[in-house]
């Protein structure tokens, strides 16, 4: 195919499907075929299906003409803006990257041309020495994007995510930016917030939490921070994708636009710097940041250190505060640090001991964001169950989540427990030695073991003594831990009419480990001590002694002297007891040693 030279008349008219007038006024040359640079061409294959592909394959010649003069227009345009790019001192495969990636830029340009064509304004963009007829589209496109005044930076906020409206925003606080530096800052902060991310779905975990548990007034910067999660929340993926940097960053920019305008030297790394001096760990930086980016914003002086002077005051800084920070990184706002103030008062009247209260925050800093009207009412929940000063200190210590429980929820573990048969006043004893059970969920955990005790052959009428001596079967894993400890008592020969007996008996027997408590003991009573496996049937309460400290020094008392007897009363006696029986003596002062082998 031969190349030729063909004038592009002044009203370029397209067919009914393109009535409109392109460009008005356009004098140049187009060759055909037309002639793509070799970058912007690969770039063109790369997005084969992109928005900036001219009008499809239409039914005849004349649309088809229309189509391949559109391209061709475009094309020099966009090579016309890569090439303005470049003078800010970018390089072309990025210019043409940034080109690719910002149709609304381009096509802001190219309707700011044609409506100059139309009212015929040329002439104030003309210099004395050039002739309108002589204004080429590449000097039209330059002129405009020079005339916009942001150097590019509108295009290249356009081609990381943002939309055109943001991009214009954000790019008037760019102003003392070059493109350059612009893009170095974006990498900067992209690897600082995103890199390294194993577990995305772990932020937006947190940042959940934190939105859950916050039931207090809050100051500007948290209310900044829960708009930036609304906007991810209300997206594809929620905030399960707030660690991904392609769902989050133009959100992130769109929701605190001053961002960019920081310096990185002066200002960013020496925050970094800062938090990992207090104690956060260089792969939990990201979590700190995206959890409350308004931290990037404080200044050093004037800022962070006064906050974190205040909390000294109180107690609260010390050497995990780095961990408690990554936790709950709104910590160091104003309206959370004066709820922490409202809930020390609070527990104060309640007389329990501060350092209870600090424990707790730094199990479950979500604590922080509750307010204590809500804490009291679960307060005087557990105390119509009897539940109070020490007993509430241990609760709160143990389970500090119950606190920010809903208090319906909690109700209807109580009335769970009362449908088992257990009085208000057992409920509080299970409270307070289990408090984990009131923040579980009933469905999914309590009916779960429930069907496995019956499952085992524990019936209804034996059922409240077994989880009475034992309620924290409630809370055990059911498959990580009950079936593989049943599982190896079955291999040893027990059977399950068995080991539903010996639970009756003794119910915290499958809390024991298998390689640290049941395997030692139950190859130490069959290899050592000669005796049945159904002699555990009849006391299985000989787990729960100390292998070392008890079970072997007695034995060998008893080999020494060829004294055989029950498990129960080898080991259900007391040193005195034991010693009078035994050894003919009032009280056992020394072990003697195992034979030597």
């Amino acid at each position: 195919m031969s190349a030729k030279l063909l004038p592009i008349p002044k009203h370029l008219i397209c067919s009914q499907r393109h009535s409109r007038t392109l460009f008005l006024n356009v004098t140049t040359n187009l060759r055909f075929p037309v002639k793509i640079s070799t970058h912007l061409s690969l770039l063109l294959n790369e997005f084969p299906n992109h928005r900036w592909r001219a009008c499809s394959s239409a039914a005849n010649g004349e649309d088809k003409a229309c189509s391949n003069d559109q391209v061709s227009i475009m094309d020099e345009a966009r090579e016309a803006v890569s090439e303005f790019i470049q003078e800010t001192g970018v390089s072309m495969e990025e210019s043409l990257d940034i080109v690719i990636k910002s149709p609304n830029y381009m096509k802001m340009l190219m309707e700011s041309i044609r409506d100059l064509d139309e009212l015929s304004l040329w002439n104030s963009y003309c210099s004395k020495e050039e002739e309108l007829e002589a204004l080429s589209l590449r000097k039209k496109v330059i002129y405009i994007a020079k005339e916009k005044g942001d150097s590019g930076k509108v295009a290249f906020l356009e081609s990381i995510g943002l939309s055109l409206s943001s991009s214009m925003r954000i790019a008037r606080y760019l102003s003392s930016d070059t493109l350059p530096s612009l893009i170095h800052k974006v990498k900067y902060v992209k690897d600082l917030l995103f890199s390294g991310f194993d577990d995305e779905d772990h932020v937006g975990k947190i940042a959940r939490r934190m939105m859950v548990h916050l039931s207090i007034p809050v100051d500007e910067d948290v209310q900044q921070t829960l708009s930036f999660f609304e906007k991810i929340e209300a997206r594809r993926g929620g905030l399960s994708m707030l660690g991904s940097a392609d769902a989050t960053f133009a959100y992130l920019l769109e929701s605190f636009p001053r961002l960019l305008s920081l310096s990185v030297e002066f200002h960013m790394k020496p925050t970094v710097k800062f938090l990992d001096a207090i104690g956060i760990p260089q792969d939990c930086m990201r979590y700190v940041l995206l959890l409350f980016p308004p931290i990037i914003f404080y200044d050093l002086e004037t800022d962070t250190k006064p906050k974190l002077m205040a909390l000294e005051t109180v107690g609260i800084v010390d050497k995990d505060f780095g961990k408690t920070l990554v936790k709950y990184p709104w910590l160091l706002s104003a309206s959370i640090q004066e709820n922490y103030r409202e809930i020390l008062s609070f527990f104060e009247m309640e007389k329990i001991p501060k350092v209870t209260v600090d424990s707790a925050i730094k199990s479950w800093p979500y604590l922080l964001g509750c307010s204590t009207g809500k804490m009291k009412l679960m307060v005087e929940q557990f105390a119509e169950l009897g539940v109070t000063n020490k007993k509430l200190a241990q609760v709160i210590s143990t389970s500090p989540q119950l606190l920010v429980r809903k208090h319906q929820e909690f109700l209807k573990v109580v009335s769970f427990l009362e449908d088992l048969g257990f009085d208000l006043e057992t409920i509080g004893r299970i409270l307070t030695r289990c408090p984990e059970i009131f923040a579980a969920s009933i469905d999914k955990t309590l009916k779960k073991k429930l069907k496995f005790l019956a499952a085992i052959g524990i019936s209804k009428r034996h059922l409240p003594k077994v989880i009475r001596k034992y309620p924290e079967l409630f809370v055990s894993d059911t498959d990580k831990s009950l079936i593989p400890r049943l599982k190896y008592l079955m291999n040893m020969g027990l059977s399950k009419k068995d080991i539903a007996f010996m639970l009756r008996g003794f119910s915290p027997l499958l809390g024991y480990s298998v390689e640290e408590v049941l395997r030692p003991k139950v190859e130490f009573l069959v290899n050592t001590m000669e005796k049945p496996l159904s002699d555990v049937v009849a006391y299985p309460r000989y787990f729960s002694y100390s292998l070392e400290k008890k079970i072997k020094p007695r034995f060998w008392v008893l080999k020494g002297r060829n004294i055989n007897c029950s498990l129960k009363e080898m080991l259900g006696k007391n040193d005195e007891e034991f010693a009078a029986e035994f050894m003919g003596i009032g009280r056992m002062l020394v072990l003697p040693p195992p034979p030597v082998k």
